[in-house]
């Protein structure tokens, strides 16, 4: 089977083709790239051929369904889009309304858990930052959403006269006193870096308290910017929403 996995984000779409146990071909666009030129400018870079197409899409029904028309033909194959639901592939759903619940996170979940089998804090850091805590058995402990790197830099020149537009940089300061920036700009951006990693350290710190032993698995287009901020290393999974999808392929439920 030869499958296109899709990764629908707030910000950008990712892609890879499954086939033979692994995910290759990977790329990302940027939606806001789509929205001004078309579906034709994402389909150009798509195989012509699969037998299956899988998407977790949270950029809206509408989004959905012209990529479900325009992929599906461009591919001539099905395209089924995954959903979250109360339990399913190892995982249990804490949301009382298991549809609510974001289907980035639950697949990103399924995937973390399919690897490593254990209790995990599953990080998301993208246009938001999600975490969401899993136990040994699979159970959803709860989540937080949080808004990533460049959401807060851009909310701070929106909201205040006073703080300019600051761009996120590749990565924050190794050197831990340089997180006191010294203009605003860097105050800022260090500060936006801060908020995050203490974020995913406070998570985990809450976890261990209460008798768990989470590994941090950290996927997202903003993780490489966080990667070298945590006070412990993560597992870094750049696919991980396509590696869920996988499982879910080959093991349909």
């Amino acid at each position: 089977m030869t499958a296109l996995l899709l990764d629908v984000g707030n910000s950008r779409l990712k892609w890879g083709v499954y086939e033979d146990g692994e995910i290759h071909r990977t790329g990302h666009i940027a939606l806001a790239n789509i929205k001004e030129k078309g579906l034709s400018v994402l389909t150009t870079k798509l195989p012509r051929k699969a037998d299956v197409v899988f998407a977790s899409n949270v950029a809206g029904t509408s989004f959905g369904t012209r990529l479900s028309g325009v992929v599906g033909m461009h591919c001539n194959a099905d395209v089924h889009f995954a959903r979250s639901e109360r339990r399913g592939w190892g995982i249990t759903n804490s949301y009382r309304q298991p549809r609510l619940l974001g289907v980035d996170r639950w697949v990103a979940m399924i995937g973390a858990y399919a690897e490593l089998k254990s209790a995990c804090l599953v990080v998301d850091a993208g246009t938001a930052v999600t975490l969401d805590a899993l136990d040994r058995d699979g159970n959803h402990l709860g989540g937080q959403i949080i808004p990533g790197v460049e959401t807060m830099l851009n909310s701070l020149s929106t909201a205040t006269s006073d703080i300019p537009e600051v761009k996120a940089s590749s990565k924050p300061s190794a050197d831990d006193l340089k997180m006191f920036g010294r203009n605003t700009a860097a105050a800022v951006r260090e500060g936006a870096y801060n908020a995050v990693a203490g974020a995913i350290d406070r998570a985990t710190k809450a976890l261990q308290s209460s008798g768990y032993r989470p590994k941090v698995v950290l996927t997202g287009g903003g993780a490489s910017r966080i990667l070298g901020a945590l006070a412990k290393e993560p597992l870094h999974r750049p696919n991980l929403v396509l590696l869920g999808l996988a499982h879910m392929l080959e093991n349909d439920q």
